[in-house]
């Protein structure tokens, strides 16, 4: 691999994808980072951070139109609206005028990739071909995924850069302030039932406790996203990226329980949303009483999105083997992601 300077521009730094995408290609030395997001961050050694609305056309042109250094662009910018058909404009939109202006700005620009899931395959609207394969063809529309990666192909017909589209499955790590982070949601739920002295009861449907599942590490994540954009055999490719192993709730929840000293007891259908919405005051008292950064309740966790993923009463599982054929080889063991990823937000003292 050549070590002339890469220089990336994250698109959605703050998110559970974006952030440790921005921590791990910090690491590497042939790299400078820029992270994009609405509310900016704070700019430390070869990472500096821009607030843009990427909706705003003008806001993206003065922020981004005079970045000519870009050699990669890695897009995991997500905006969520209430219905599937009302995700495609503002979500396509973003893409658009980000991929636009960049490209016009940054002669050298090599590669664009772009994070999407398993909603390419309609996991999101019920059961599904499983496991899903990246030739498997496209679902009914409306799909934003499908729409943003027919944006990319047409848009590089004839031209030097190449894209790749990255599809995790539910993606697990340290992020705060971002809806789609399904261990905050066990964690601060865990937590919670500790404090009251309850069990930790599975809240989902009944089939989903039994249910196949897998999960994709943010750090793998990562991983597999930059060599993607480097490897020239991924060139105008899509890869399924999970952790290699399966799991049913089943199995996994009564370890969950143990970590933080509780028993189980059966599932029982509850939706976060509701039965969690009050727990504010008792978080508040919780972050007092354990010496917890003070972090807003509201910012911790988004219990719609546990109850999206505990509603799967289905398989949700998808082939990753086309990634270990073009030469990715790296897996991670749910259980053990679980438990680690547990210990750090003890250790960062965001749950007691």
């Amino acid at each position: 691999m050549s070590t002339r300077k890469k220089v990336a521009l994250v698109v959605g730094a703050n998110g559970v994808i974006g952030g440790n995408l921005v921590d791990h290609l910090a690491t590497l030395p042939d790299w400078e980072v820029i992270g994009l997001s609405r509310r900016g961050g704070t700019s430390t050694g070869r990472v500096r951070h821009v607030a843009v609305d990427l909706l705003d056309r003008r806001d993206v042109h003065d922020k981004l139109g005079g970045l000519s250094e870009v050699t990669h662009i890695f897009y995991a910018a997500y905006q969520d609206r209430p219905t599937w058909a009302e995700l495609v404009p503002p979500n396509l939109a973003m893409l658009v005028n980000v991929v636009e202006v960049v490209e016009a700005a940054a002669p050298d620009l090599a590669h664009v990739s772009l994070m999407q899931g398993y909603k390419v395959y309609g996991a999101h609207l019920g059961p599904f071909k499983t496991p899903a394969r990246e030739t498997d063809p496209h679902h009914m529309p409306p799909e934003f995924n499908v729409d943003q990666q027919r944006f990319l192909e047409e848009r590089q017909r004839g031209k030097a850069w190449t894209w790749t589209a990255i599809r995790p499955s539910v993606v697990s790590g340290i992020a705060l302030g971002n809806p789609m982070n399904l261990a905050m949601v066990i964690a601060v739920y865990a937590s919670i039932s500790r404090e009251l002295g309850i069990p930790l009861r599975f809240p989902g449907k009944p089939g989903a406790y039994d249910a196949l599942l897998e999960m994709t590490d943010a750090g793998l994540l990562a991983r597999a996203t930059v060599w993607a954009a480097t490897d020239p055999r991924c060139a105008n490719q899509a890869f399924n990226i999970n952790n290699g192993d399966l799991f049913r709730w089943n199995e996994m929840w009564p370890k969950i329980a143990d970590w933080f000293g509780l028993e189980v007891a059966p599932p029982l259908p509850m939706s976060l949303e509701v039965v969690m919405a009050d727990k504010g005051p008792l978080w508040a008292e919780m972050t007092r009483r354990h010496g917890l950064e003070p972090h807003a309740y509201s910012d911790l966790v988004s219990w719609g999105f546990g109850d999206f993923v505990f509603s799967w009463d289905y398989d949700m599982v998808a082939d990753g083997s086309k990634a270990r054929r073009f030469g990715f080889h790296e897996y991670v063991e749910t259980e053990a992601m679980f438990r680690d990823i547990v210990a750090e937000l003890r250790r960062r003292r965001i749950i007691p």
